[in-house]
């Protein structure tokens, strides 16, 4: 009979459990952890043994967590699975309104983009007659500047050259203001792209382990990328009471603690804001600028969400156009900047296309920079082809400008009008607030929880708004993410959903959370 070491099972328990669910659920996650160890083919004694064990593996890795896709996800999975099987279940579907997945929450994808991407993927469709004129022309011009002319080699590491130009373009015609081509980096995803501006910020210096100024609440990716990278994590706090603003007081208190235990190096800014949805003012942005201009700070701008405004008196600003505008000294600072196929009109998420525009940078870092890049060869290519697609779109007096037009309208104005449904449904809640939703695809309420549901959660040894969202999820399908997965004031609990549900699906949701939540304040009261 093989012998269990009590020890080791211990250690794998606590570090397991850290990992997936945090301390309050180490149990329960390393205790299914285990009961997957069960099933794997046990090893005699005196067997090879692992050269990269729990113990030995990179410590960065065992303390990263990305909220977006968790415990909550998982078990989302795991009733969709349920439902399959004929488990019964109190509704007949699960919503994962815990990511924005614009396609999979049934968006349709815009005709221009796809018919580009299936020109370019079956260039012999290019003499189809079904296919427009300007899309053929895209297809043409994409093809000509990959090697041997197919979609499936390698391109040149930074991205296609005439993508590239493209995206330049693009943000000239955004901003009022040159752009250069070679600043511009194309990635697999904006999140390939911030990864690899994070990578080049780890340097100790004087002793000090670098630190990355980040919002709270925050987009988990970043917390993730910091604690693999073993950047420290500096978190400044977004004013709930202005609509999740920066406060500049709030970013100084937020600097002075950290400069005692790191060097602060760069600040990111999520505009319009994820989960939090504001947009920036002008006037915040240009002091955000200058404090970065005072504490020697690179930026990195994070405004993949720059077409989605909803909210009248709201615009977006970029951070280069602003710096830029706002002249020397703050016209020279170091700025990168990130867009995304995956959000906007667009949604394009699994086809991970995006770029960082890249201003400022030594040109010896810089240098390196794309080296570093140049060992991922290069990003995918169909996602450079999307991404050409939405900076290059159809022209007016071009076949298919009224239709892209009228498509990309549509998913905006259908968008604004669920940001509204979504706020207004919850500040009708009882212990619900909700600042309105200006921008993004998000909603992040804050939700005053009755003491006996804080008290359950604490025996079950979760957080009371992972209690919550657990209690939401089993009872409803419906999938959120708690707000202790982005940060939050002590204290507070919040959520996230997203506002992507299509209007008929979102009204039946947030009817069925509504109902939910009465019943919750009753059980609890």
């Amino acid at each position: 009979m093989r012998r269990t070491n009590f020890t080791s099972v211990h250690r794998f328990r606590s570090t397991v459990g850290d990992f997936f669910f945090g301390t309050p659920d180490k149990e329960r996650a390393a205790d299914g952890a285990l009961r997957w160890m069960a099933t794997q083919p046990k090893q005699a004694t005196g067997a090879y043994k692992h050269c990269l064990s729990i113990d030995t593996l990179n410590p960065n890795i065992k303390v990263l967590e990305y909220a977006v896709r968790g415990p909550l996800v998982i078990r989302a999975g795991e009733i969709e699975k349920e439902l399959e099987k004929g488990v019964s279940k109190p509704f007949k579907e699960v919503i994962k309104a815990n990511i924005g997945d614009c396609h999979a929450m049934g968006q349709v994808p815009i005709t221009f983009i796809r018919e580009v991407l299936a020109l370019v993927t079956m260039p012999q469709l290019l003499e189809d007659p079904r296919f427009p004129a300007d899309a053929k022309e895209r297809a043409r011009t994409i093809l000509k500047g990959c090697r041997g002319g197919s979609v499936g080699s390698y391109t040149d590491s930074p991205g296609i050259e005439v993508i590239r130009k493209h995206c330049a373009e693009y943000i000239a015609r955004r901003d009022g203001i040159p752009s250069d081509w070679q600043n511009v980096i194309i990635s697999a995803g904006a999140s390939d792209a911030i990864k690899n501006v994070l990578k080049l910020l780890i340097c100790d210096v004087g002793c000090k382990t670098p630190g990355v100024m980040v919002p709270i609440p925050q987009y988990p990716l970043y917390s993730a990328s910091l604690a693999e990278f073993g950047i420290n994590q500096i978190s400044y706090y977004l004013d709930e009471a202005r609509n999740w603003g920066l406060d500049i007081a709030e970013l100084q208190r937020s600097i002075t603690e950290a400069r005692k235990v790191c060097n602060p190096r760069a600040i990111v800014v999520i505009n319009p804001g994820n989960p939090t949805g504001q947009v920036l003012s002008r006037k915040n942005i240009e002091e955000v600028i200058k404090f970065a201009y005072k504490e020697k700070l690179f930026i990195l701008a994070d405004e993949v969400y720059q077409d989605n405004v909803y909210a009248e008196g709201c615009k977006f600003h970029s951070f280069k156009k602003v710096l830029i505008e706002m002249g020397e000294p703050y016209s020279s600072m170091e700025l990168a900047s990130f867009m995304s196929c995956s959000k906007g009109y667009m949604g394009e998420c699994g086809l991970r296309g995006g770029y960082a525009e890249v201003i400022n940078m030594c040109p010896q870092v810089k240098a390196m920079y794309l080296k570093a890049i140049s060992a991922m060869l290069c990003p995918t290519v169909l996602g450079q082809v999307t991404l050409d697609a939405i900076v290059n779109p159809p022209q007016k007096g071009e076949p298919s400008y009224e239709s892209f037009t009228k498509e990309k309208q549509a998913v905006l104005d259908s968008l604004k009008v669920r940001a509204k449904m979504v706020a207004d449904t919850f500040n009708s809640m009882e212990g619900f607030s909700c600042n309105t939703v200006q921008g993004a695809m998000y909603a992040f309420p804050q939700i005053t929880l009755p003491a006996k549901a804080i008290e359950a959660a604490k025996k079950e040894g979760k957080q009371p708004d992972v209690f919550y969202a657990f209690e939401l999820l089993e009872n409803t399908g419906i999938c959120i993410v708690p707000g202790s997965g982005f940060g939050q004031k002590q204290g507070t609990y919040h959520f996230r959903t997203t506002i992507l549900p299509q209007p008929d699906k979102l009204k039946s949701m947030l009817e069925k959370f509504a109902e939910f939540h009465s019943q919750f304040i009753k059980k609890y009261s």
